[in-house]
């Protein structure tokens, strides 16, 4: 398998999801969703995914961090990447306008951390204004009980964002949107199936997007379904075997994310 400065804005809490139609999640996400790569010195690149969440210090202070997969910086060698900002323009247009992202420390060190044995990565950024308000808060990710709530189960839809082979929308650097249906079961509980199977193909790029769900439109019989779309996890890898690609994704569950920034915050937790 493989998959492929300024100062901090003020926190601001988001609106519940409860009242925000699925559309306007999708987007919402999509604001949130760049690019990351670095070249690789003979005219190629490695490209993942990130995505911006709002996760305020136990403090309460601001801080905006970057979600992706581990994998995705530990193979990008050199201290500095590329982060793929857009830029609003005044006729409503967008440019894209790719900085650098210092990803290790002066002695090499990852600046970013995981929890262990999960191939999920946070570390905190600084992000210009338009982004910092993007970011998505963390009540938007999954948590070990959010399956089970919402009766998620084998052949369901989840919509993914990414950026395969280095492929965006269009030129301005807005991710791919990409569906595909869950394909393996048991889904919970998480501690013993930590990831999950989404029936789609991926592509170098994607990794460390978000998997998330929205609500469809319900047919005149079906059962209720979930109100409260979410960030269901982070595509990691693709299915591969002998060689075969088999257009089948793996996702980290969400409930890992949360697991990694608390491990920023006893990072930044004052020494005893």
């Amino acid at each position: 398998m493989f998959d492929l400065q300024t100062q901090p804005t003020p926190y601001v809490e988001a609106a519940t999801t409860e009242s925000r139609p699925a559309w306007d999640f999708a987007v919402s996400l999509i604001s949130a969703t760049v690019q990351i790569d670095q070249p690789s010195g003979d005219g190629t690149r490695t490209v993942g995914t990130g995505f911006l969440l709002n996760a305020p210090r136990p403090d309460g202070s601001p801080r905006i961090v970057l979600v992706t997969a581990d994998h995705v910086l530990e193979r990008m060698p050199e201290r500095e990447a590329r982060i793929g900002w857009r830029t609003e323009l005044p006729d409503g247009g967008w440019r894209f306008d790719p900085q650098p992202l210092t990803i290790r420390d002066a002695a090499s060190d990852p600046l970013w951390v995981k929890p262990a044995d999960r191939d999920v990565a946070v570390m905190e950024i600084q992000a210009p204004e338009t982004f910092a308000r993007a970011a998505i808060p963390m009540a938007w990710l999954a948590d070990k009980d959010t399956f089970d709530a919402a009766e998620v189960g084998p052949g369901d839809d989840m919509q993914s964002l990414g950026f395969p082979r280095g492929l965006s929308a269009n030129r301005a650097g807005f991710p791919i949107l990409r569906v595909g249906r869950i394909a393996s079961w048991p889904l919970t509980p998480i501690s013993a199936f930590p990831t999950f199977l989404l029936d789609f193909a991926v592509f170098p790029g994607n990794s460390g997007g978000p998997v998330f769900w929205t609500p469809t439109p319900r047919r005149a019989g079906e059962p209720e379904t979930p109100r409260h779309p979410y960030v269901a996890g982070v595509l990691t890898q693709e299915v591969i075997v002998q060689e075969e690609r088999l257009g089948i994704g793996v996702v980290v569950h969400a409930d890992y994310i949360r697991e990694a920034v608390a491990v920023l915050d006893r990072q930044a937790a004052p020494a005893p």
